[in-house]
C-alpha cells in the first residue's frame, strides 16, 4: 500500500486508464477500412494497442502502412473526432477513486500523449474538463511520454515534487515516464496493454479501480 502521507498528488493516463475510449477507435478504424474497401477487423486487434497511439492502431489495421503516409493517419483521427465521446465511458470504479481524492483535497491530473485538439472535446463531452488540476497533453511540451518532462511539468504546475507524486497508467510509456521523473508508477491492469508491472519495472499494480482505492489508502475516506 502507498500511504496517503507518502504522496501529494495523483496523475492519470487518459486512454486505457481513466477512460475506455477503445470502442470509438475501433469504430473509426472500421469506417476507415470500409472507405478503403477492406473487410471488418476484430475489435480486439485494435483495442490491444489503443494506449500506444494512433500510429500503432494504424499499423495493427494496415500492416503495410508507412508512417510517412500522414494522410491516412489524419483521416483516421478525423473520423475519430467526428464522434468523439459518444461511446467513451469511465472505467468501472474510476469515478469513485477521483471522488475520494477530491474529498481529502488531494489534487489529481491527467498526463496523456493524446493531442489537445482531441483531449479537450472528449473531456468536455464527459463533463470532466474542470476537474483535473493539471492537464498535460501530447503536444503541451516538446517531448511526451516516455520522456519524464510531462510528469515533471505536471508536478511543477501542482506545486508538488515528483517523488511524492503517483502516476497511474496502463502502458510501458507511463511507467518509463514516471520512473525517469522520479515519481511513483502504478500499472492499471484494467487497461489495454497486455504486459504489466513485472515487465516494466513498476513497483505497484492494481487489478481494477477498487484495488487502486486500497493501494492508495483511500478505503476509509468518508
Amino acid at each position: 500500500m502507498i500511504r496517503q502521507s507518502d504522496y501529494d498528488a495523483v496523475l492519470f493516463d487518459l486512454d486505457g486508464t481513466l477512460l475506455d475510449t477503445a470502442p470509438e477507435f475501433v469504430a473509426a478504424i472500421a469506417r476507415l477500412r470500409e472507405e478503403l474497401g477492406f473487410e471488418p477487423l476484430a475489435a480486439a486487434t485494435i483495442r490491444a494497442v489503443v494506449s500506444q497511439g494512433g500510429a500503432a492502431m494504424l499499423r495493427a489495421a494496415f500492416p503495410d502502412w508507412n508512417e510517412a503516409d500522414r494522410a491516412l493517419l489524419d483521416r483516421f483521427l478525423a473520423l475519430y473526432r467526428e464522434r468523439i465521446g459518444e461511446a467513451t465511458v469511465m472505467f468501472p470504479g474510476v469515478a469513485d477513486v477521483l471522488a475520494r481524492l477530491e474529498r481529502i483535497g488531494t489534487p489529481w491530473g491527467i498526463v496523456t500523449n493524446k493531442p489537445r485538439w482531441l483531449t479537450d472535446p472528449l473531456l468536455e463531452h464527459l463533463r470532466l474538463s474542470r476537474r483535473p488540476r493539471v492537464l498535460v497533453c501530447g503536444d503541451t511540451l516538446a517531448r511526451r511520454k516516455p520522456d519524464p518532462d510531462p510528469v515533471v511539468h505536471a508536478c511543477r504546475v501542482l506545486g508538488v515534487s515528483p517523488p511524492r507524486t503517483v502516476l497511474v497508467g496502463d502502458d510501458a510509456r507511463d511507467v518509463e515516464s514516471a520512473l525517469a521523473a522520479g515519481a511513483i508508477p502504478v500499472v492499471a491492469d484494467w487497461g489495454y496493454s497486455e504486459a504489466g508491472a513485472s515487465a516494466w519495472g513498476a513497483p505497484y499494480r492494481a487489478a481494477d479501480a477498487d484495488a487502486l482505492v486500497d493501494l492508495l489508502g483511500l478505503r476509509f475516506i468518508p
